[in-house]
């Protein structure tokens, strides 16, 4: 079965970032990659998104940080990171060590910052930069970058006239239409998307009377949001010719073959990491059996099979 899972099948290419399965791991909830190597043989993973990263070391936020809810869980952690320099010296090389792909997730308060991280990683051993711009823009009031087709856009100019690496533009479910936000992205020259990133809840202690996340808010994620996640890669797919990388309550190979049919190219595991750390080999085993029974050769011949046109127009953008 091992032989079975690197023989092709699983194989997929995301604007030139080949990885042997369509599995990779969801930003935030794998660490470094390094932290799971007790349990899971990283080169079994199609790639590694590590945690988000930033100009200077943050230390996230105070009180309680996450909280299980219904079919879920509420994290306010804060982007809790030591820097892009410690990952650079630290971590970097231990991780080049596995014949996997890295994807580095980084995020910024400012353009120019977001411009400034990319340009600090385009460095050998760094495949690919996802943008969370899941952030507020301190200079522009507070205003979340991801929920502004305009600003995300600047962000992506931003991070592409810094960087020779391939860009994944993450993008944010709280926003009124998540089409708009792709194909602003896409116009700006993201080489791909990521979809979906957390829902914004709360959890209130009755007894205390008081929130219980120290931060008040967070994000959402789990089996609770995958039809929300599916809804929105469909839309997506349908709107944009750059390939998607579908996420949100990935829980099992099932779940995941519903974003591939939904037209996402690969997919990213998140919460499901937590329950389960062998998680993302699992479900990479689901998929080659689902493939079997239903005679499906390899896995680009059922991405957006659920779609309308029972395809997808992809433009293939090579990494430079």
């Amino acid at each position: 079965m091992v032989k079975a899972l690197y023989d092709g099948r699983l194989a997929t290419n995301i604007a030139g970032l080949k990885m042997k399965t369509p599995i990779t791991t969801a930003s935030g909830t794998f660490g470094f990659g390094l932290e799971f190597t007790d349990f899971l043989d990283l080169e079994k993973v199609g790639a590694v998104t590590v945690k988000g990263t930033s100009l200077e070391p943050q230390p996230g936020n105070k009180g309680q940080r996450a909280v299980e809810t219904p079919s879920g869980m509420l994290n306010s952690i804060g982007l809790e990171n030591p820097g892009v320099d410690y990952f650079l010296e630290t971590t970097l090389p231990q991780l080049r060590q596995y014949d996997v792909p890295v994807i580095v997730n980084i995020y910024a308060h400012s353009y120019e910052d977001y411009g400034k991280v990319a340009k600090k990683l385009d460095v050998d051993g760094v495949d690919a930069l996802e943008i969370n711009i899941s952030c507020p823009n301190v200079k522009e009031g507070g205003l979340v970058f991801g929920t502004c087709p305009d600003s995300a856009a600047e962000v992506v100019q931003a991070v592409k006239g810094n960087t020779s690496k391939m860009v994944i533009t993450k993008l944010s479910p709280n926003v009124t239409d998540i089409v708009a936000m792709a194909q602003a992205v896409e116009a700006a020259g993201t080489d791909a998307i990521s979809l979906i990133n957390t829902l914004i809840g709360m959890k209130i202690d009755i007894d205390r009377q008081k929130p219980v996340l120290g931060n008040v808010i967070g994000g959402l994620s789990g089996p609770a949001v995958r039809p929300v996640a599916v809804r929105m890669c469909y839309q997506v797919a349908q709107n944009v010719r750059v390939p998607i990388i579908g996420m949100g309550g990935i829980m099992t190979a099932e779940d995941a073959i519903e974003f591939f049919l939904a037209g996402a190219s690969a997919v990213a595991v998140g919460t499901a990491n937590f329950t389960d750390p062998c998680i993302a080999e699992t479900i990479a085993h689901g998929i080659l059996e689902y493939m079997d029974r239903h005679g499906i050769k390899k896995l680009k011949d059922m991405i957006g099979l659920a779609l309308p046109e029972g395809k997808i127009n992809l433009k293939r953008a090579v990494k430079r």
